[in-house]
């Protein structure tokens, strides 16, 4: 199987897995672009007979990584400007953003395994190799990204709870 039927195989992946990273159609699609060019550029770094699908989620994870890095630079350099006022949407958007919200809380080092594993598409072994980690070093990782995630998603929904409970609906 050639390289480039391969990349083409792994292409919807890596855009859910730029979706889940950047939360954004428009920069998944950069990502992922961005991704395949650096692929195609440093083609010659894969070794052939390895598996492919780790090697470029590992590109895009460090493109993602480094683009993060850029975009704080440039905001920090930016005046600070308010938050945008977001209406009031149905309690599953809701409920979702609060646990992206509570993703975003985790260190960089938990968070990345919880989202490899939800996309349902990549072993515990596939996901460290593209993290580059070792496999007991990353089932920790996800281990405690987990515990902490339960935590922050109980947290939240204890407040709402308690906010509730003060305004006397419930």
């Amino acid at each position: 199987m050639s390289i480039k039927s391969e990349v083409t195989e792994h292409t919807a992946s890596l855009r859910r897995y730029a979706l889940v990273l950047t939360r954004d159609a428009t920069a998944a699609d950069d990502l992922v672009q961005e991704t395949l060019l650096k692929a195609i550029a440093k083609a010659d770094s894969w070794q052939p007979g390895t598996n492919l699908r780790p090697w470029l989620f590992r590109i895009m994870h460090n493109t993602h990584i480094s683009d993060l890095r850029r975009a704080k630079t440039r905001s920090e350099a930016a005046p600070d400007l308010p938050d945008p006022v977001v209406p009031d949407h149905q309690h599953t958007e809701l409920e979702l953003k609060q646990v992206l919200a509570a993703l975003d809380q985790l260190p960089e080092a938990q968070r990345m395994p919880i989202i490899l594993i939800a996309l349902r598409e990549f072993s515990y072994a596939e996901a460290a190799k593209a993290l580059d980690v070792p496999l007991g070093t990353f089932m920790s990782r996800l281990g405690r990204g987990r515990e902490a995630l339960r935590g922050i998603v109980s947290g939240l929904a204890s407040g709402k709870l308690s906010v509730l409970n003060k305004k006397g609906n419930i």
